[in-house]
């Protein structure tokens, strides 16, 4: 099954109480009484969504914050761990809430926009497409040139979220003979901020969290800028989800993100955490 961990593993932490919250995921006549939105966001999972210093922030966070405030309510933005694969969220955070029995949410935000996703989960609604992600390689500028083919960097410290695409890329590819030079982190923002901090030397992750880290490192990153040969995913779409009973919502949430999109103000909110707004791929 196509899994969220499988791209960017989210570190797993129990989720203290109960939420207080509607029930059930809620279409748009009921949200606008209600005067809030409830905004569904992977937990651990910067630059999309983290807590930092008490308050959740994040790209995910302040877009479905916007998108909230456009209709004309609250948005609030709930945490949710990232289960085996993205049915299991998408089962937990739209249509029917968690065993742990936090309720849903009334919009997904970060859902791999996939066709046979969606097909296979008919009691949720894939909307509103707003990111082309991607895998990147950052390396510490001081001790690593970026643009050396990859099997060039043997010998040197290389790291990637565990069990994740650029764990596999980095420890497989090549006849494996980088292998011995990688080590883990719980998190490809983790793995970043290893080579920022002089840990390693360099790191593949998500591009979000690669371009996220480098504007924490000042200048002590760089970027890749050729292609990542060998690499096999060419990068996937991101959008939202709500639940198959509240597609006016997701209808409303299209028309909102189309001007969102015109007007800049998506590319604003990107900005603000260092990511470069890649407008999806659609065919």
């Amino acid at each position: 099954m196509l899994s969220r961990r499988g791209f960017v593993r989210g570190a797993a932490a129990a989720i203290a109480g109960a939420v207080a919250a509607p029930l059930v995921a809620a279409p748009l006549a009921k949200i606008r009484a209600l005067g809030v939105m409830r905004i569904a966001v992977y937990r651990d999972f910067a630059p999309w969504a983290a807590e930092r210093e008490g308050r959740l922030v994040g790209i995910d966070v302040d877009l479905g914050k916007l998108i909230a405030s456009k209709l004309g309510v609250r948005g609030e933005a709930i945490q949710y761990i990232a289960d085996e694969s993205v049915d299991d969220d998408l089962r937990n955070m739209v249509w029917r809430g968690s065993l742990l029995g936090q309720a849903p949410g009334d919009v997904m935000m970060h859902v791999p926009y996939d066709r046979v996703l969606g097909q296979r989960n008919d009691r949720a609604v894939l909307i509103a497409p707003y990111y082309r992600e991607s895998f990147a390689m950052v390396c510490n500028r001081a001790t690593t040139d970026c643009e050396v083919p990859p099997p060039q960097l043997k010998g040197k410290k290389l790291v990637a979220e565990l069990d994740s695409i650029p764990d596999f890329y980095l420890s497989g590819s090549f006849g494996g003979v980088l292998r011995p030079d990688v080590k883990n982190k719980l998190s490809g923002e983790a793995a970043v901020a290893a080579v920022a901090g002089g840990e390693a030397d360099a790191a593949v992750a998500t591009r979000a969290q690669v371009e996220a880290g480098i504007k924490a490192s000042g200048d002590r990153l760089t970027l890749r800028k050729g292609p990542l040969p060998a690499m096999t995913s060419p990068g996937w779409n991101v959008g939202m989800a709500v639940k198959d009973d509240s597609r006016d919502l997701g209808d409303e949430i299209e028309r909102i993100m189309e001007g969102l999109a015109k007007s800049g103000e998506l590319a604003g909110v990107f900005a603000a955490h260092g990511v470069e707004y890649r407008p999806p791929l659609l065919t």
